[in-house]
């Protein structure tokens, strides 16, 4: 009886464990950043809170200055345009802008500076978005993709916010990044 019993509480053990690695991930997404070339200039990661989804970016190897970041509907990154990566994430199908009273956009963010160095780092709470199951997961079908462009954004201008160029773009993965 004590053996079953043993046995019975590190299978609970077991099945918690994993419950909750499992749960974490499905609370965390991540992608590395590439830029044109093909070169990863950094990473971006993503935790499901209870207010939202807090991104975290790391940027290398950037024009100083403003720079837009959206969220992108698909989650494919091939560059050196990154068209690939569709416009931005919009399931709820408002107008482009954080300005624009008919918006924003899901994937609609505040702009990222860039020092003189090249380096950027940037952090904000997201509203729109979730990384769970529904109609605002950016884990759908076809995934989503985070893009930083050449220029800042206007905020107001649909559907892109004359932001410029696609500079870099990394796949939204579900999970957490790998220690290196």
């Amino acid at each position: 009886m004590n053996r079953k019993r043993h046995v019975m509480v590190l299978a609970g053990i077991l099945f918690l464990s994993l419950h909750t690695v499992s749960g974490h991930a499905q609370n965390r997404g991540h992608a590395d950043i590439k830029n044109a070339e093909g070169k990863t200039i950094g990473t971006a990661s993503l935790r499901g809170t209870k207010d939202g989804v807090v991104l975290t970016i790391n940027v290398n190897g950037l024009p100083e200055g403003l720079h837009a970041v959206h969220v992108h509907s698909v989650g494919k990154c091939e560059g050196p345009a990154f068209t690939s990566a569709g416009p931005h994430f919009n399931p709820l199908n408002k107008k482009h802008g954080l300005e624009n009273a008919a918006g924003p956009h899901a994937g609609d963010l505040p702009d990222m500076y860039v020092e003189k160095n090249g380096a950027g780092r940037y952090e904000v709470l997201l509203d729109g978005i979730t990384l769970g199951p529904g109609e605002t997961s950016i884990f759908d079908a076809d995934g989503s993709a985070i893009v930083i462009h050449m220029t800042a954004d206007d905020n107001v201008t649909d559907p892109t916010g004359n932001s410029g160029d696609r500079i870099a773009c990394g796949v939204i993965t579900r999970g957490a990044a790998k220690k290196m």
